[in-house]
């Protein structure tokens, strides 16, 4: 069934006007921060997520120790607040006093509750050097709407991170980042088949569809960027299933869209039906996901090889 979700991200590089002491950079990012945050929910999200570290902004990385907060101080504490206020999920960055540094982001629902706290899995040098501890795990949680990541800036540069969220069935990874990540993001959601939305702390933010294609980006005139998103997608190749199109529209008619990325010859099965998801389709018309379509690919590859290599074993065994 179609699975509609209003997905906000902010744009934020911290106050215009930050005084020098780094606990009163933290107030004064924070105070900016909620004013865009608030202005965001006249969009009325079901999630809003924004860049890494927003409130500690302008504090040099040697001097986070002396800002660090618990889950349960200030930054997050807000945020939660936030959260139950207008009854939508956030996606909140902070740098985490937690057995040493963390740069962490909190995952709050709509009750203003922390269900689940991601370690960045990839700090830099500079901030492995300043102290800050790795994270070992993605995390992945079961959203009211569907199944949510997050990946923080130099994440982006390694597999583990995407490929641990996918393992785990995500649906829409939340970038929070320094840097734009640009076509690194457009990667991550073609490869995966996910959804992308990045919180930059410059314009450039990205809204990305599971065919690698860019919805929305962030601009001085738009530093939110709120879209709806149909989650109900199944990700196919064209390969054995285009043939079958003319006959899921005869079925199905408007309840459906398939919608074609030709240049990679992928294309998204999508349900915009109360009563039958994209999945359930699919399975009635005998269509194959992309992921299962791969794999089959190489399970018969695999099997040819194998059974050329023990001819060759036997061809040498009888010479």
């Amino acid at each position: 069934m179609a699975r509609y979700v209003r997905v906000s991200t902010i744009t934020f590089g911290g106050a215009h006007h930050r005084p020098t002491d780094p606990k009163e950079i933290v107030k004064s990012n924070l105070k900016a921060a909620v004013e865009l945050f608030e202005q965001a929910m006249l969009d009325k999200p079901d999630i809003v997520a924004l860049p890494e570290v927003f409130a500690f902004i302008g504090v040099p990385l040697e001097q986070w120790e002396k800002v660090a907060e618990p889950v349960d101080g200030q930054v997050v504490k807000t945020f939660c607040e936030l959260a139950k206020k207008y009854s939508c999920w956030v996606i909140c960055p902070f740098v985490e006093k937690e057995d040493g540094l963390r740069n962490s982001a909190a995952f709050i629902d709509r009750r203003g509750n922390v269900v689940a706290i991601y370690h960045k899995m990839h700090p830099t040098i500079g901030e492995m050097e300043a102290g800050v501890i790795p994270g070992n795990e993605a995390v992945v949680v079961e959203s009211d709407f569907g199944r949510i990541g997050c990946a923080i800036c130099f994440d982006l540069n390694f597999k583990d991170v995407i490929e641990g969220m996918a393992k785990r069935g995500v649906e829409i990874v939340f970038f929070c980042s320094m840097y734009l990540g640009g076509l690194q993001t457009r990667i991550w959601a073609h490869d995966y088949s996910v959804f992308i939305a990045s919180a930059c702390t410059s314009f450039g933010g990205m809204l990305v569809d599971p065919l690698g294609r860019v919805i929305a980006t962030s601009q001085p005139y738009e530093p939110i960027v709120t879209r709806r998103l149909n989650l109900d997608v199944v990700v196919l190749h064209l390969d054995y299933n285009h043939t079958k199109f003319a006959a899921l529209k005869e079925r199905y008619g408007h309840a459906i869209e398939i919608d074609i990325s030709s240049p990679e010859g992928k294309c998204m099965l999508i349900s915009h039906s109360h009563e039958v998801s994209a999945k359930e389709i699919a399975t009635e018309f005998g269509i194959e996901p992309l992921r299962s379509y791969f794999e089959r690919a190489e399970t018969m590859r695999q099997k040819i090889l194998a059974s050329l290599n023990h001819k060759r074993g036997r061809t040498a065994e009888e010479n």
